[in-house]
């Protein structure tokens, strides 16, 4: 999940601070999650990265 979190981002030329910002999402969790270091999390922040990446979340956190 966390590469296509990473994909998305620099699709949009957002930094991970940037993507922060605008989820609500802190850049700690985002880091970890692009890196693998976390693997679990809550459907809120997902729901927040992927509205703050104009993305479903069907599109970033599940395979197609």
């Amino acid at each position: 999940m966390g590469y296509k979190i990473k994909e998305c981002r620099k699709e949009k030329k957002m930094s991970q601070c940037e993507l922060a910002e605008k989820s609500g999402v802190s850049r700690t969790i985002i880091s970890g999650l692009e890196s693998g270091a976390i693997t679990t999390t809550t459907t809120g922040t997902l729901l927040r990265i992927a509205k703050a990446l104009n993305k479903k979340v069907s599109e970033i956190f599940f395979e197609t």
